[in-house]
């Protein structure tokens, strides 16, 4: 062992009349655990916010979503075709978009209606996994009336159950000489989902694509637009352009889950950004501890420092002394926070015992993801911190003379 280290270990345990810098440091080592600990668990918890928020919400709705401007699109099978053959796309769904009126005996609903064909939509949508009730075939079993799937929070509102027939109002009608009258058809509940998301829980319904078509009065078969699913998220942007190219000759538009979503998920990563500068600030506390245990170690121990220079000390073996030290606290400090985040972290995405109200939030309990370039980081800078101060006391260190240091004694 190089004698720096033996001295800063030493110093670090003082004892008797030095006994108070101890408690200093052993302060300033649950100042960088604590702080160390905060960031692991916050930061862990932002990223599973947003990545929960993205998977649902990439669930119920597509990656990508390519629609003819100003009207329907027709010969959607022949362009499902071509896209289907994109390097990329896993998957590709016609689907029908409209808002509707939902009527019950249990109530009155304003509702977003989706007509998808039920034998291609898993391959795109995350439906099939989040049936509770029933299951998505069901919307193509024949009887009097046409299958709807609702959203599980829509149909509590509503009073309904598999089973029951609803009303749904349709914005598409005819001119009579009473005046416009709307369209109104009979469904009947095949199954019921839960998403997880409060807000599409309680607005989207699901019939097939004869049933909407119906319902909108098309006289032809066409359909709002294609759902892709793509195999890398990321990508999306230059998988738009392919998409755009391969649907040549027609007005398309395309847009993807970032242009659908961007806002919501920049407005997250610079909270999660936010919150890791407040939660530095703890750590930063702990290093300005660190400053002062040294800089009160080294007043304590001038006769000491004039003492080892005469025996041959080199300014820079004083100064790695005090940097070692330093250095000591901060990693000691981080492995404490290590030792306290991580189980945390895995205690709460394991046993999920802080819920959340749902009707607010997303999800109905605090979700962890931990990133290991996140808890990376985090160790890194706080150990940078550490070390950044003990450049002061260590430099005030290394510039004592001996002579002048023992002059009084």
């Amino acid at each position: 062992m190089k004698f720096e280290l033996f001295i800063a270990l030493r110093y670090l345990a003082a004892r008797r009349k030095q006994s108070f810098i101890s408690v200093i440091s052993l302060i300033s080592i649950l100042g960088v655990g604590l702080g160390v600990a905060a960031l692991i668990v916050v930061l862990g918890v932002m990223n599973g916010f947003s990545t929960d928020l993205r998977d649902k919400i990439l669930g119920v709705n597509a990656h990508m979503v390519a629609g003819v401007m100003g009207g329907a699109m027709r010969d959607y099978r022949v362009n499902i075709e071509k896209l289907d053959a994109l390097p990329g796309i896993l998957g590709a769904t016609p689907f029908v978009y409209t808002e509707v009126m939902l009527s019950s005996s249990g109530g009155v609903k304003g509702v977003i209606l989706r007509g998808i064909d039920p034998a291609t939509a898993g391959e795109v949508l995350s439906l099939p996994r989040d049936m509770v009730q029933g299951q998505l075939s069901d919307l193509d079993a024949p009887g009097s009336f046409p299958g709807i799937i609702l959203g599980k929070e829509l149909a509590e509102r509503t009073g309904v159950t598999v089973g029951s027939a609803v009303n749904i109002l349709s914005p598409s009608g005819r001119q009579s000489a009473a005046g416009f009258t709307p369209k109104v058809k009979t469904f009947v509940v095949r199954g019921i989902f839960r998403s997880g998301m409060f807000e599409y829980d309680t607005s989207l319904a699901y019939v097939n694509l004869a049933a909407s078509q119906d319902l909108l009065g098309f006289k032809h078969d066409l359909v709002t637009g294609i759902e892709l699913r793509v195999d890398d998220v990321y990508a999306v942007d230059a998988l738009a352009q392919e998409v755009r190219e391969a649907l040549g000759g027609m007005p398309v538009y395309v847009r993807t889950w970032i242009d659908m979503n961007g806002n919501l998920f920049k407005a997250l990563q610079l909270e999660k950004t936010a919150m890791f500068i407040i939660l530095l600030m703890i750590v930063l506390v702990g290093s300005f501890s660190i400053i002062t245990t040294l800089v009160m170690l080294v007043m304590e121990k001038t006769k000491d420092i004039a003492i080892l220079m005469s025996m041959g000390a080199t300014a820079e073996n004083i100064r790695r002394v005090f940097m070692l030290q330093g250095a000591i606290i901060g990693a000691v400090g981080t492995a404490l926070g290590y030792a306290l985040g991580l189980p945390v972290s895995w205690a709460l995405g394991r046993y999920q015992f802080i819920k959340i109200p749902s009707d607010v939030y997303p999800m109905d309990y605090l979700p962890i993801r931990l990133a290991a370039s996140d808890v990376l980081l985090v160790g890194a800078t706080a150990l940078a911190m550490c070390f950044l101060a003990t450049l002061y006391p260590a430099r005030q260190a290394a510039r004592l003379k001996p002579a002048e240091a023992l002059r009084h004694e």
